[in-house]
């Protein structure tokens, strides 16, 4: 399958969590997709959604909600993680396009949760870990959480932090301001 070059999708997932250990007989699960696609020939942030995923192992706990403002109300009248997949792959592409996210955190979520459930990635197979790759192009002896990146780079956050489609949108700006900025350095 020919790779398309035309955008690249970055995504940001947030999950049920706890402080301390799960409960007995919960595992963390995605309940939150952000996306964000990004124009590749622009450099431009495009669209953006927030697909809120059922869980089906796990509750929303106070302090998950305090988190990322997220409630298991909310949370129960998402889509099933399937859906949320089959949305990636139809509507974005992902499984045709390079797909991105800060840090390996949100690629080891769903490689663990779609092997979990017999469902298949969403994604193709290029990854960009913006984290690792924006410390590496920046000579900075240490990743930065997105926050103080962001900062570092002079951009505002959009948002709430911790919110899936805001981190999605922020974390797409990293990326646009990579991708000027080399353009910039290279005359183009």
């Amino acid at each position: 399958m020919a790779r398309r070059l035309d955008q690249i999708i970055v995504i940001d997932v947030e999950s049920t969590c706890w402080q301390g250990r799960p409960p007995e007989g919960q595992q963390a699960e995605i309940i939150e997709v952000g996306v964000c696609s990004v124009d590749v020939a622009t450099g431009q942030r495009l669209e953006r959604q927030s697909l809120l995923v059922r869980p089906e192992h796990s509750t929303v706990s106070e302090y998950c909600t305090a988190l990322t403002t997220l409630t298991q109300e909310q949370v129960e009248g998402g889509v099933p993680f399937a859906v949320a997949c089959a949305i990636l792959q139809h509507h974005y592409l992902c499984d045709e396009r390079s797909w991105a996210s800060y840090g390996d955190y949100d690629r080891r979520m769903f490689e663990e949760q779609c092997r979990a459930r017999g469902i298949e990635f969403p994604f193709g197979p290029t990854h960009i870990n913006l984290k690792n790759l924006l410390a590496i192009a920046s000579g900075w002896p240490r990743e930065l959480g997105t926050a103080e990146a962001l900062q570092t780079l002079g951009i505002a956050f959009e948002g709430t932090e911790h919110r899936g489609v805001d981190d999605a949108w922020n974390i797409a700006g990293i990326l646009t301001y990579l991708l000027l900025k080399c353009r910039i350095e290279h005359g183009e």
